[in-house]
């Protein structure tokens, strides 16, 4: 049946792949099955689709082939009265989870296809099959196949739009930043992270380093600013016993235990000048001297330091030095301030009221008054000063909704200055009198549709893009009265 049917139909197939797949994307199919005719026939077949084919009709030269390379899609006979073709199944998707596995069983073998389903193949044949059977059959193991590398992709984006690591935000500035950082992890190179206080410098400094290559070596921040000189001394390059009063014992310096790791040097620019001295020798000589040594140790670490001071102003003034400086501004990162990415308080703002409400156990929401005065301030302190106002809101809240009267005073009397305003032009001030802010509701239901058509209408896979139950999708859904999110508008 299967040699008949191959000069008849196989053209008519050959779109099906090209419709799913980019043109340059040739599936790699591995065909397993004893029989050499249904073999050849099969290998034949998908040939014709557009299928790069291998075969063999030996379990063992199976599972060398694909530890050579992996399939796309496995096509694999389940023989009669044997285990091992069930075994190579629950293999393959245990090596290979992002494998498609189709299998062959014959005519009255309902129990073999079930367990091979259970076992984690996608679909299976019975034998004697057409084609067009078979066609059908690879080519939605294509869909599923492509579906999901292009659902692994695609949370691999938003992870990066939505920010990477415990980062937030979709901005312009924030995606150009995201680019950066991707690059920069990778390398070992001094980093040196500039923005105003409450940016998110730390945070920056360990996405860099858990992102690396490294990440799996400490990470040790040191507060430049807050610590006397001699602690910084300490801290940094370490101390013998003895060298100072309280030196009952040795201590290794952060530069020496990071090994390998990073160390984050926060508020460089507090550094006095006989400090950056010593810490230029320290990464020029990779080596150390520890505070009442006359030895040295070498160092390996990843050095990210930070400030918001203007370091090249410094130098100019003298007050850092400038070897220093072109030491550590081998890469620099300029954070942008919130107020340069108003479209993010959304969404931050949404992340801190849903860790906030999973620990008090109620689910607060902002109104729509408060957002649009939130979305007005310029947040001199950052993501800090609309982090600690989320939480002062949630603590002052006499309910779940968060009202303009729970926010901080300042940001109270913007509200009240904007009501005063728009009661003077006469428009009006109830809820969404704002329509150029987005509200969370709204920033919700985008998200549920931009996965759903992403997704091409898979509310299942949807589901899981999001985090979220399929039945809480439904449940969305049915809320904001989506009958087809293909069509919403």
């Amino acid at each position: 049946m299967l040699e008949t049917a191959i000069t008849t139909r196989t053209m008519e197939f050959v779109p099906h792949i090209s419709q799913i797949a980019e043109p340059a994307v040739r599936l790699h199919l591995l065909v397993v099955d004893a029989d050499t005719a249904i073999r050849s026939a099969c290998a034949e077949i998908a040939a014709s689709l557009g299928y790069a084919v291998e075969s063999t009709g030996d379990l063992g030269q199976a599972r060398s082939l694909l530890r050579g390379r992996a399939a796309d899609i496995l096509l694999v006979n389940l023989p009669a009265g044997s285990n091992h073709g069930l075994e190579l199944v629950s293999e393959v998707k245990l090596l290979y989870p992002q494998t498609s596995v189709i299998a062959m069983t014959a005519s009255g073998s309902v129990n073999a296809a079930v367990e091979a389903m259970r076992c984690g193949a996608s679909d299976y044949l019975t034998k004697p099959f057409a084609m067009d059977e078979l066609s059908t059959v690879l080519d939605r193991a294509a869909a599923t196949h492509l579906t999901d590398t292009a659902t692994r992709q695609l949370r691999e984006r938003l992870r990066l739009s939505q920010g990477l690591g415990a980062m937030i935000g979709r901005s312009g500035e924030m995606e150009k930043l995201y680019r950066i950082l991707s690059k920069v992890a990778q390398s070992s190179h001094p980093v040196l992270v500039l923005g105003e206080s409450g940016t998110g410098k730390e945070l920056v400094a360990r996405t860099i380093h858990a992102y690396g290559p490294n990440s799996q070596k400490p990470f040790l921040p040191v507060d430049c600013g807050s610590l006397v000189p001699t602690l910084i001394e300490s801290e940094l390059f370490g101390y013998v016993k003895g060298a100072f009063t309280g030196a009952n014992r040795s201590k290794d310096g952060l530069l020496v235990s990071a090994e390998g790791g990073t160390v984050f040097l926060d508020e460089i620019g507090e550094l006095s000048l006989d400090l950056q001295a010593k810490l230029l020798r320290a990464l020029q000589e990779k080596e150390v001297r520890p505070v009442g040594a006359t030895h040295r140790i070498p160092i390996k670490a990843r050095i990210v330091a930070a400030t918001n001071r203007d370091l090249a102003v410094m130098v100019e003034k003298g007050t850092f030095r400038k070897d220093l400086f072109y030491r550590l501004n081998v890469v620099n990162l300029r954070l942008p301030s919130l107020r340069d990415r108003r479209e993010d308080i959304p969404l931050l703002a949404a992340h801190f009221l849903d860790r906030i409400s999973r620990e008090h156990g109620t689910k607060f929401t902002l109104s729509d008054e408060a957002l649009r005065t939130m979305m007005r301030h310029d947040w001199p302190g950052n993501v800090r000063e609309l982090e600690n106002s989320v939480e002062r809101a949630c603590a002052l809240s006499s309910g779940p909704v968060l009202h303009l009267g729970d926010l901080p005073t300042q940001l109270q009397q913007q509200g009240l200055e904007a009501r005063r305003t728009a009661a003077v032009a006469g428009e009006p001030t109830q809820q969404g009198s704002a329509p150029e802010v987005t509200t969370l509701a709204d920033l919700e239901r985008q998200a549920i549709l931009g996965a759903i058509r992403t997704l091409n209408g898979d509310k299942l896979q949807a589901a899981k893009l999001l985090g979220i139950g399929k039945t809480t999708l439904y449940r969305k859904l049915k809320e904001y009265g989506i009958a087809d999110p293909l069509r919403e508008e």
